[in-house]
């Protein structure tokens, strides 16, 4: 696979390959949640266990998560997860209250853009970054090494899904979809500013974030994304550059132990189902357990706390990979990371989209016939839940279904194509 990047205005590309690892230093750069940051400290883990000196820059609350993957730890500032909490479901956000987001989310991107010019300081031979870091381009550059993108959402505008920042999986046709994608990856976006105060502290020429994004699309630079092709397949109008390489998953902690009450709960009835919305949004688990016993399951929620009456338990972080496969089907805010659980779980899924690229792994469920059609968060009702639980779990061909994209999921290496772009950069 040809590696290109853009350094100083030249295109470059690969040269022969090294041996693995060989002491390369790697920094990931991760702003966001704990979806966005799980899946690169976990690639980050099994690259250091190849040889490969891994920092991930993120925010400090996933700092633990980070070093029990077996990397280094370099801090970004902020709390996005604290940022982004939806209110209660038909809630609408005021219009002052909007202006106010935008402006802390400009505020939170300026302090990681920060952040990652410190974290590459402190020591990178390459730099992978997330969708929402186009700044590590400008510092790459500054320093002379080469960036590569490492995203866990399809961000490249295409005929083959809308825009994710239309926060809709509603298609506009194969020309709405690629004119209004190349629309929305010129216009403005929360980071822009940094990007361009980066620049100039740096002492590169002037050139905006969605100029460096045409150039590098132009260059067919590699851009490396997390996701399953049996998922989301490969678009036809993707340019060389873009690598659909499968899931990257979260590492697993060898000393984890599952609390106690939880797996007396799971071995005293039916296989429960799991209700939890990440750093998504907080629903009141009343609100829940009214969906639940409506549909007549047991319930695993996220976010509670300990006992919920006979047929419902609270929990808080427990390893999807674990507590999924146990359920009879999986209701969550299609986060890209916890859809992934989901499919990778072989059951039944529901997505509850709220925001960005939600709407389109919400589709897939349905598409693909793992699961119900979506339901949009802001339309949740306990009524329309209990309806779709019901349905999830009654339906055999959810979960014949779910069980196939799983089995598909299975056969893919998710981390071969990232070790192939790491050994086409040139040697140091």
């Amino acid at each position: 696979m040809p590696i290109r990047w853009l350094h100083k205005g030249v295109i470059c590309t690969k040269t022969p390959k090294k041996e693995s690892g060989d002491n390369l230093r790697v920094l990931m750069v991760s702003p966001g949640t704990r979806g966005d940051v799980a899946p690169i400290a976990g690639l980050g883990g099994r690259l250091q266990g190849l040889g490969y000196e891994v920092a991930v820059a993120a925010n400090p609350a996933y700092a633990p998560l980070v070093v029990e993957s077996g990397c280094e730890f370099r801090p970004l500032p902020g709390d996005l997860e604290a940022l982004i909490r939806q209110p209660a479901p038909g809630a609408n956000a005021s219009f002052g209250s909007v202006l106010t987001f935008w402006g802390k989310l400009a505020e939170y991107m300026d302090d990681a853009a920060t952040g990652t010019l410190a974290a590459a300081e402190a020591g990178a031979d390459v730099i992978l970054a997330n969708s929402v870091a186009p700044y590590a381009y400008d510092i790459a550059e500054a320093m002379g090494i080469p960036a590569i993108g490492a995203h866990l959402q399809p961000t490249e505008p295409s005929a083959a899904y809308p825009p994710v920042l239309m926060n809709s999986a509603r298609s506009l046709g194969a020309w709405g979809n690629k004119i209004i994608g190349e629309r929305a990856a010129a216009g403005p976006a929360p980071y822009d500013r940094p990007s361009a105060r980066l620049r100039k502290e740096l002492g590169l020429g002037r050139q905006s974030r969605a100029a460096g994004e045409r150039r590098r699309r132009k260059a067919h630079a590699t851009i490396l994304h997390g996701i399953s092709p049996s998922v989301l397949p490969r678009p036809a109008d993707w340019h060389a550059g873009l690598v659909m390489a499968g899931y990257w998953w979260p590492a697993v902690r060898a000393d984890w132990q599952p609390p106690t009450d939880l797996v007396a709960f799971l071995a005293d009835g039916p296989p429960p189902v799991f209700v939890g919305f990440g750093s998504s949004a907080h629903i009141d688990p009343t609100f829940i357990l009214e969906a639940t016993r409506r549909a007549g399951v047991r319930a695993v929620v996220q976010g509670a706390d300990g006992a919920l009456g006979d047929d419902a338990i609270g929990i808080g972080g427990v390893p999807h990979e674990w507590l999924f496969p146990q359920m009879a089907a999986v209701v969550h805010h299609a986060g890209a990371g916890t859809t992934a659980a989901g499919f990778r779980a072989g059951v039944p899924a529901i997505g509850v989209p709220v925001y960005t690229d939600q709407p389109l792994w919400a589709a897939r469920i349905a598409s693909l016939g793992a699961g119900p059609q979506p339901m949009p968060y802001k339309k949740l009702t306990p009524e329309r839940l209990g309806d779709a639980i019901t349905q999830a779990v009654s339906m055999p061909s959810y979960a014949h279904r779910a069980a196939e994209v799983a089995a598909a999921i299975a056969a893919e290496d998710g981390t071969a194509p990232v070790l192939e772009a790491l050994e086409d950069l040139p040697s140091k």
